[in-house]
């Protein structure tokens, strides 16, 4: 418990965050958004930002969002159509965070990368850039991948590799953040007790074959990933010197209790081994 305290200290220091909230947080099964929780994360993310944090928000949904519009029942599974939903619903997941951002009178940008954005020397410098001179204004960038013209990433997600965990890795690896926030549906990595019943990890400061062990299959149905992804994500921005949490994103207050170094979710501490 001490040692958890101890690397939850560090968070309260954070003055640049990447939030990644998924889509079964986001998104009912049917497709239709989760208004209420769209809401509170707009909320949670305004107060942070008034607090003077520099706050940026990868977000899922936008396929979700496209399949609401379009009255699809089930995720679609050829790439056109992952399109075709993706472009419809992005523009609909940004106006519907526009609103709810400007409620609370904060701005926010849309910025749509892929994975190329990270492997060419000059476009990464390039997406840095406006990010970084985005939140120099107060404005909240709000990130996805550009699913609609994607090929590489969105055929990941037909196998459910959960892209939008690697991203949001990589954007807080471009930014130097101190702090990777993963929400999803559980609230932190679990494992085994001694008497078999599943207990939250309070923090992982190694990863290796046990710790993997631990991750179970997850339902696909909306979401990309699940937790094997997370942990994945949280381990290489923990490399790299920002620390990393992941938790259930539908608890009210979940960001400002992670901020206050309170003992919720799972940390993953900048320098990790494994």
């Amino acid at each position: 418990m001490k040692t958890s305290l101890r690397y939850r200290e560090v968070i309260q220091d954070a003055r640049r965050i990447v939030v990644k909230v998924g889509s079964r947080v986001l998104v009912q099964k049917t497709g239709r958004p989760e208004i209420r929780r769209l809401r509170a994360l707009a909320q949670e993310l305004a107060a942070l930002n008034s607090d003077g944090m520099e706050v940026v928000l990868v977000s899922s949904g936008a396929i979700g969002a496209g399949m609401e519009a379009l009255r699809m029942t089930t995720r679609p599974e050829r790439l056109p159509d992952l399109q075709m939903a993706a472009a419809i619903g992005q523009c609909r997941l940004m106006a519907r965070y526009d609103a709810l951002f400007s409620e609370r009178g904060c701005k926010v940008a849309q910025v749509l990368l892929t994975h190329d954005n990270f492997h060419h020397k000059v476009r990464a410098m390039n997406a840095r850039r406006t990010i970084e001179n985005l939140l120099r204004h107060g404005v909240i960038p709000i990130i996805n991948e550009n699913d609609a013209v994607a090929d590489e990433e969105i055929r990941a997600d037909i196998k459910k590799l959960g892209d939008n965990d690697v991203l949001a890795g990589l954007v807080a690896k471009m930014l130097r953040a101190d702090v990777l926030i993963l929400l999803t549906t559980v609230d932190g990595v679990r494992a085994p007790d001694t008497n078999g019943r599943m207990q939250r990890v309070r923090y992982i400061d190694k990863v290796n074959r046990k710790t993997l062990s631990w991750i179970l299959p997850h339902d696909a149905t909306m979401s990309r990933g699940g937790m094997a992804t997370k942990l994945h994500a949280a381990l290489d921005v923990a490399r790299s010197g920002c620390s990393a949490v992941i938790a259930d994103g539908r608890k009210t207050g979940v960001l400002r209790r992670i901020m206050n170094g309170e003992d919720t979710g799972t940390i993953v501490p900048a320098s990790v081994s494994g």
